[in-house]
C-alpha cells in the first residue's frame, strides 16, 4: 500500500489538503496551504504523510523559533478505517491495555491504535510499549497488579537495608517491553512512530518501590538514604532509557513522549511532590531533574494538581527544562480555566512553554485574546470534529 514502507513520494497540496496516492493528508502547515509544496518530494507515513514537514515546524518551536501559531497537537476522527485490519477479541478476563496477559493482543491493539484517526497540525501518530504508570519500577523488581484500566506497582523494599538497584536483563516487564516494541516497530515500519513506554523516575518511582507512607518517613529518618536510591534509580533510568531510545528513534534521530522532538525527548514528573513541602522537594528532586534534564535533548514536566503548585518556583529553575505540561487534578477547573492563566503568564515570563489541552473553539479564542503572541509557546491538545474543522482551528491560532 502507497507509503506502507516509508517510501518517498510526491505530494501535491491543494487548499491545504495533500493527495498522495489518493490518500488523504494534512498540508505541510498542518493544514494550512504552503504553495511552495507543491511537487515537493517527501518522507511521509502512511497515517502522516507529511511528516517530514511536521518535524520541521516542531523543530522550530522546540529550539525557540516562531511557526506562526502555537503547536497545535489536533485530532479529527475518520468516518471509515484508513486500513482494515481486524480487531482480535479481547481475552477472557482482560482488565487494562497495560496488560502482559496476552503479547498478540497488545500487538494487534497497536496495529489498529492509529486507523480511525486523522493527525493534523502537530499531531503524530505513534504507539508505545506501556506496561504501567510507572514502567521503571516494574524493571527494578515491582509487581504489576492489573485492575480496572490500570496497573499498580506493589511494592517490595520492606527494610531499607535490603534495597537493591539492579539492570536485570531478564526480568519479565523488561523483556514484554522489547518483545511488544519490536512487534510495534515492525506493524508500524512506514504507518506510526514509537514512543517510549511512561518510566518514570524520581521520587515517584522510589515510592512505587518502597511504598509511599514509608518514603514519606525516610525522608525525615534516613535521607542520606534516599538520596543514595535517588542517584542509583537516576543512572538505572539512563539504561534502560538509552537501550528504549536506540530502538524507537526514528530516521532523523527524533522521539516521542506525549510529542515528537527531534533527539532525547523525555516526559519527567514528581506526583509525589504534592505530599512534600518546596524545601524538600528542593533539597531531594531539583538536582535529579536537573541532572535528568541535561542528559536529554528534550523535556517536559508533567507537573500534576494544585498540590504541586507550590513548587513552581523551583520548576522554574531548572535551566534546561523547556515545557511545562499542566494537569489541573480531578474535579479541578480544565486546563483551558482562566483559573490557571495566571501561572501560565508566569511560566511564559520565565522563558518556558506550556502544554495543556482545550476542548472548544470558544475556549481557544479567549486563550488566544488573553495571551496574544505568547499563544505561540504553548502546545495544544485538541479534538476537532473533522479535517476542515481542524484546518478552521489551525486558522483561527495562526498569524
Amino acid at each position: 500500500m502507497a507509503g506502507s514502507e516509508g517510501s518517498r513520494r510526491i505530494v501535491a497540496f491543494i487548499n491545504g489538503i495533500g493527495y498522495v496516492g489518493g490518500l488523504e493528508a494534512v498540508g505541510p502547515w498542518g493544514g494550512l496551504a504552503n504553495p511552495l509544496s507543491w511537487g515537493k518530494t517527501v518522507s511521509g507515513l502512511l497515517y502522516r504523510q507529511d511528516m517530514d514537514e511536521v518535524r520541521d515546524r516542531l523543530t522550530v518551536w522546540w529550539n525557540g523559533g516562531d511557526i506562526g501559531r502555537p503547536v497545535m497537537k489536533l485530532k479529527a476522527p475518520r468516518p471509515k478505517p484508513l486500513e482494515t485490519i481486524k480487531a482480535m477479541p479481547k481475552p477472557n478476563g482482560w482488565l487494562t491495555n497495560y496488560s502482559t496477559s496476552n503479547l498478540d493482543y497488545r500487538a494487534n491493539l497497536s496495529a489498529r491504535a492509529c486507523i480511525n484517526t486523522y493527525f493534523l497540525g502537530e499531531a503524530v501518530p505513534a504507539v508505545a510499549p506501556d506496561l504501567a504508570p510507572n514502567c521503571l519500577a516494574l524493571y527494578l523488581g515491582c509487581r504489576g497488579v492489573e485492575g480496572q484500566d490500570t496497573v499498580w506497582c506493589e511494592p517490595v523494599i520492606d527494610r531499607p537495608e535490603d534495597a537493591r538497584f539492579d539492570f536485570d536483563p531478564d526480568n519479565f516487564y523488561w523483556n514484554f517491553t522489547l518483545r511488544l516494541g519490536t512487534r510495534q516497530l515492525d506493524l508500524g515500519k512506514g504507518k506510526f512512530l514509537l514512543a517510549f513506554p511512561d518510566l518514570i523516575e524520581g521520587l515517584d518511582t522510589l515510592a512505587a518501590l518502597r511504598g509511599t507512607k514509608n518514603l514519606i518517613l525516610d525522608l525525615t529518618r534516613r535521607p542520606d538514604w534516599v538520596k543514595a536510591c535517588l542517584r542509583d534509580i537516576t543512572d538505572l533510568y539512563f539504561r534502560y532509557y538509552d537501550v528504549l531510545y536506540d530502538m524507537f528513534r526514528d530516521e532523523v534521530g527524533g522521539s516521542i513522549f506525549w510529542a515528537w522532538a527531534p533527539g532525547r525527548m523525555a516526559k519527567f514528573q514528581c506526583d509525589f511532590s504534592a505530599m512534600i513541602p518546596p524545601d524538600m522537594f528542593g533539597e531531594f528532586m531539583i538536582p535529579i531533574l536537573k541532572e535528568m534534564c541535561e542528559r536529554v535533548s528534550y523535556c517536559m514536566y508533567h507537573w500534576d494538581g494544585p498540590g504541586a503548585l507550590p513548587h513552581h518556583d523551583h520548576i522554574l529553575s531548572i535551566p534546561r527544562l523547556k515545557l511545562l505540561q499542566w494537569t489541573p487534578g480531578f474535579g479541578r477547573e480544565p486546563t483551558w480555566d482562566k483559573r490557571w492563566w495566571p501561572i501560565y503568564h508566569k511560566t511564559i515570563e520565565a522563558g518556558k512553554k506550556i502544554f495543556i489541552g482545550c476542548d472548544t473553539v470558544d475556549n481557544l479564542k479567549a486563550l488566544r485574546e488573553e495571551f496574544g503572541q505568547d499563544l505561540k509557546r504553548f502546545m495544544i491538545s485538541m479534538e476537532a470534529r473533522s479535517p476542515k474543522q481542524g484546518m478552521e482551528i489551525l486558522k483561527l491560532v495562526s498569524d
